[in-house]
C-alpha cells in the first residue's frame, strides 16, 4: 500500500512526484473541495455562526477519486500551501473524505525542491485549527456582509450589485482620492534658473535657491511679475562660484520582496495587475518543465516576511563572488527586518530556490511574462546581498548680487547592487569647478508652474495603501483589486484607476447609511482580530458575534428608513408621454435613463437625451452595416458595457460586435484605418488598427496624434505632462509643463 499526498492544484503535483518514490501517490485537489453554497446564506446564525459546507458540482468528481485512493492508502500526507486558505484545504478535506486522523498527516514547505520535501516529511504536524479558524472567520464575515448588505443595494438602488467587508474599502479609496482631485486649486508658482559657463568648458544649469541669505520656498515666486522684477534685479550680475561640496553617499538595496512589494513593483516595472502577478508567480512556485523535469523556481508567494533561509544567503554569497567578483559581495548577510508587527517570521520572503538559476539559464523553458517576473524575483533577491551602490555627489552654490543659486551634479562610483537591479539613475556631470571662479552668463530662464493634484491611484499605490492601512492581507489584495472592477465601480486607464458613477453612488451610500463597514480603521482593527485567531489568542465566534449583532440591528434600521427615491432617483421637469406622470432618471444595469414614476403601472423608459444624441449619431455612422453571419441590417444596441452592434432579426440570428472608440487618429502603417481603443482579456487598454488583422498595428499608450520630429513615429502619452515616441529605437521625449512655461 502506497502513502497519498494531496496537494492543491496538477502543476505541484507533478513536480513534487519527481522528488518522491514509488511508494508515493501524488494526487491534486484542483483547489477547495467544500464551500458555503451560493444559494443561500449559509451560516447559522442562531448556533455560534456555524457555516454550512457543500461539495460544488464542480468538486464532485474529485472527491469522489479522492476518497477511493484515500481507503487504499496506508497514510494519507495533506501538502496543501502553508498559508490559512492551505490550511482550510486541508481540514476541509479531512472531512469531505472521512479521513481518520490517525492514518493523516499535515507537511509544509516554503519551496517545492527536494531538501524541502524531505524535511518536511520528516518534520509532519497536525491540521493547525487555529488557522482554518481565522479562515473561517474571515469567510463567515464576508458572507454575512456580502449576502445582507448586498439584497440593501438591489433594493434602494438596482438589482446586481454587491458590496463587500474589504471591497467597499477599496472602493472608498479611490472615490474619496477622486473628491480631493476634484477639490484640488492649483497654485501658480515660478522657478528661475541661470544656464551658466566655464570659460573653456561646457554649459550647465543652476536654480535660484536664496535671495537675500534666505531660502525660496518653492511657492516663493508666485507670479509673472515677481519673476521678472528678480531677473530685472540680476541684469549685470556677476556670477561667481560661493561654495562647493563634494560628498559620498552610499545607496542600500531594497529588501527581498513580500506578497505587497512583489506585486508593487510588477505593476510599476512590467505593468502587471496584482491578479496577473499572483497568477504567474504561482506558476513560478508550483513548477515549469526544465529539461524534461518540474522544477519549482521560487518560494511560496503569499508572504509578508523579509526573512531568508540561512543556507540560501551563503548560496548567494559564493555565487556574487564567483560572478561578479569579492567586492560586490559582503562579510556578513544582510538581514532585513520587517516594519509589520503581525508579519508571520516562520515564513520567507518571495526568492528564487537558488541563486545561481540565472534568468537567462531559464529563460528558453519560460513564457515571456514568466521570464520577466521570475528575472524581476530574482534580481531583487541577487542584489539585496550585494554591497552597496556609492554616488559622488556635488553641489555648487554662485552668488549673483543678493542672489544664490545652486547646481548640482551626480556620478556612479561604484555600482554595487545596480549591476544587478538597475534604477532610474541619471548622471548629471558638472564640468570642473573652483571657489571664487567667474562664471559666464548665457540665459536667464524664468518658468511657470502649477502645483498638481494628487496622483489618482495605480496597481501599485494601491495596493501599498491597502497594506499601510491594514486591510486585507497579501493573500487578498489581487481579489479585491479585480472585484470592483469587475462590478464595473472602477475603471482602468492609462493605468489608473477611476470611479465610475455607480460606484460613487454605491460609495456614498454605504460612507452614509454603514460608516463602520468602510471605516479604514474599522476593517483593519477586524484584519488584527483576523490574526489574533490565528495566533491562537482569541475565539472566532465571540469576534462574528461582536460585529453581526450590531450590523444587523443596524440593517434592519436602514431597510425601513432608507427611500429608493431619495438614494437612486433624480427628479427631472418632463412629463411622461403616456400618462403625464412626472419623469424621472433611474439606474439600471447598463447606467442611468429616463422613466415613468408611476413605474410598473406605467413603463414608459428612455434613454437620457445626451445618450439619445449619441445613439442617433451611431445608428446614422453604421446605418449602412450588415451582419456577418446573415446579411440583414446591424442596430446599434447598449449593455452593460456601452454601445454595440447587433443583428436586426435577433432572436433568429444572434451576431453581435462591439463598436469601436476611436480616438482621431489614423494609422501610420496603412494609411486606412483609424486607431481605436482595444481591451485586451485582461482588461488592460491598448489602441490598435480597425483593419484588424490585415493590419496588425498596435500601441499600449493612447496616441496624441502628433509625430516625433525626430523619426516622425507617433507620440503616445507617458504620463500627464509628458509624451515620448512610440518608436522604441527613439528616444525622443517632451515635457508639456515645460513647454507651457
Amino acid at each position: 500500500m502506497s502513502k497519498l499526498v494531496i496537494v492543491e492544484s496538477p502543476t505541484k503535483a507533478r513536480t513534487i512526484a519527481q522528488y518522491l518514490g514509488k511508494n508515493f501517490l501524488i494526487e491534486s485537489s484542483y483547489g477547495h473541495i467544500r464551500d458555503l453554497p451560493k444559494s443561500e446564506l449559509g451560516v447559522d446564525i442562531e448556533r455560534d455562526f456555524k457555516p454550512k459546507y457543500v461539495i460544488p458540482t464542480k468538486a464532485r468528481k474529485t472527491v469522489s477519486t479522492l476518497k477511493k485512493k484515500a481507503k487504499k492508502a496506508k497514510e494519507i500526507i495533506l501538502a496543501t500551501d502553508e498559508d490559512r486558505e492551505g490550511e482550510a484545504i486541508a481540514w476541509h478535506l479531512i472531512h469531505a473524505l472521512k479521513i481518520p486522523e490517525e492514518k493523516t498527516k499535515r507537511i509544509v514547505f516554503h519551496e517545492i525542491t527536494k531538501k524541502a520535501i524531505e524535511k518536511a516529511l520528516k518534520n509532519p504536524r497536525k491540521i493547525d485549527i487555529d488557522l482554518v479558524d481565522a479562515q473561517q472567520a474571515r469567510r463567515v464575515l464576508d458572507r454575512l456582509v456580502g449576502y445582507k448588505l448586498s439584497p440593501f443595494l438591489w433594493k434602494k438602488i438596482y438589482y446586481g450589485l454587491s458590496a463587500g467587508r474589504v471591497q467597499s474599502v477599496a472602493l472608498r479609496l479611490i472615490v474619496d482620492k477622486e473628491r480631493e482631485i476634484e477639490a484640488f486649486k492649483p497654485q501658480e508658482y515660478w522657478i528661475i534658473e541661470a544656464g551658466l559657463k566655464k570659460a573653456q568648458n561646457g554649459t550647465f544649469i543652476a536654480k535660484l535657491i536664496k535671495q537675500d541669505s534666505k531660502a525660496i520656498p518653492k511657492l516663493g515666486i508666485k507670479n509673472k511679475k515677481q519673476a521678472n522684477e528678480m531677473v530685472k534685479n540680476l541684469k549685470g550680475a556677476t556670477y561667481k562660484v560661493l561654495d562647493i561640496k563634494k560628498t559620498e553617499k552610499k545607496r542600500s538595496p531594497f529588501a527581498p520582496f513580500t506578497t505587497s512589494t512583489l506585486q508593487q513593483e510588477a505593476a510599476r516595472r512590467l505593468g502587471f495587475t496584482a491578479k496577473q502577478t499572483m497568477m504567474i508567480a504561482q506558476q513560478l512556485y508550483e513548477g515549469v518543465e526544465i529539461e524534461g523535469k518540474s522544477t519549482g523556481l521560487i518560494t511560496y508567494m503569499r508572504t509578508d516576511s523579509l526573512t531568508l533561509a540561512k543556507n540560501f544567503l551563503s548560496q548567494a554569497q559564493k555565487f556574487i563572488k564567483e560572478k561578479y567578483g569579492p567586492k560586490y559581495s559582503l562579510a556578513k548577510p544582510r538581514i532585513y527586518k520587517t516594519k509589520s508587527k503581525l508579519a508571520q517570521e516562520a515564513h520567507e520572503a518571495v526568492r528564487p530556490t537558488s541563486p545561481e538559476r540565472t534568468p537567462e539559464s531559464t529563460k528558453q523553458y519560460l513564457d515571456k511574462n514568466q521570464y520577466k517576473l521570475y528575472t524581476l524575483v530574482w534580481q531583487r533577491t541577487v542584489a539585496s546581498q550585494m554591497a552597496e551602490a556609492i554616488i559622488d555627489s556635488l553641489t555648487c552654490d554662485i552668488t549673483a548680487k543678493n542672489y544664490i543659486f545652486r547646481a548640482t551634479g551626480s556620478t556612479i562610483k561604484f555600482d554595487g547592487f545596480l549591476k544587478v537591479y538597475g534604477l532610474p539613475f541619471k548622471e548629471t556631470i558638472l564640468p570642473p569647478l573652483a571657489k571664487d571662479e567667474i562664471l559666464e552668463l548665457i540665459k536667464l530662464i524664468p518658468s511657470q508652474h502649477f502645483t498638481q493634484p494628487p496622483p489618482r491611484y495605480t496597481e501599485a499605490t494601491l495596493v501599498k495603501t491597502l497594506e499601510q492601512n491594514g486591510i486585507g492581507r497579501p493573500s487578498t489584495y489581487a481579489p479585491i483589486i479585480s472585484t470592483i472592477q469587475e462590478r464595473g465601480y472602477v475603471e482602468k486607464k492609462e493605468r489608473k484607476f477611476y470611479p465610475k458613477e455607480i460606484g460613487i453612488l454605491v460609495n456614498d451610500l454605504l460612507v452614509k447609511h454603514f460608516p463602520e463597514i468602510v471605516d479604514i480603521k474599522f476593517t483593519a482593527h477586524m484584519e488584527e482580530d483576523l490574526d489574533k485567531i490565528a495566533q491562537d489568542k482569541i475565539e472566532w465566534v465571540p469576534v462574528v458575534r461582536e460585529f453581526y449583532e450590531p450590523f444587523a440591528k443596524h440593517l434592519e434600521k436602514k431597510e425601513k428608513e432608507v427611500k429608493k427615491e431619495e438614494v437612486a432617483h433624480e427628479k427631472t421637469k418632463e412629463k411622461c408621454p403616456k400618462c403625464q406622470a412626472p419623469l424621472i432618471i433611474k439606474w439600471g444595469r447598463f447606467g442611468r435613463f429616463l422613466a415613468c414614476s408611476k413605474f410598473p403601472e406605467c413603463k414608459y423608459s428612455r434613454p437620457l437625451p445626451e445618450e439619445e444624441e449619441e445613439l442617433k449619431k451611431l445608428q446614422e455612422e453604421y446605418k449602412k452595416e450588415k451582419c456577418e453571419k446573415c446579411g440583414s441590417p446591424l442596430t446599434v444596441k447598449r449593455g452593460r458595457y456601452g454601445y454595440f452592434l447587433a443583428c436586426s432579426k435577433y432572436p433568429e440570428c444572434d451576431f453581435t460586435k462591439p463598436i469601436a472608440k476611436k480616438v482621431g487618429v489614423k494609422c501610420p502603417k496603412c494609411k486606412k484605418g483609424d486607431i481605436i481603443e482595444k481591451k485586451s482579456k485582461k482588461g488592460r487598454l491598448f489602441y490598435a488598427c480597425s483593419q484588424y488583422p490585415k493590419c496588425k498595428f498596435v500601441l499600449w499608450q493612447r496616441p496624441t496624434g502628433e509625430k516625433c520630429p525626430k523619426c516622425k513615429s507617433l507620440l503616445i502619452w507617458a504620463g500627464k505632462d509628458k509624451v515620448k515616441c512610440s518608436d522604441k529605437e527613439c528616444d525622443y521625449t517632451k515635457s508639456l509643463e515645460s513647454e507651457n512655461d
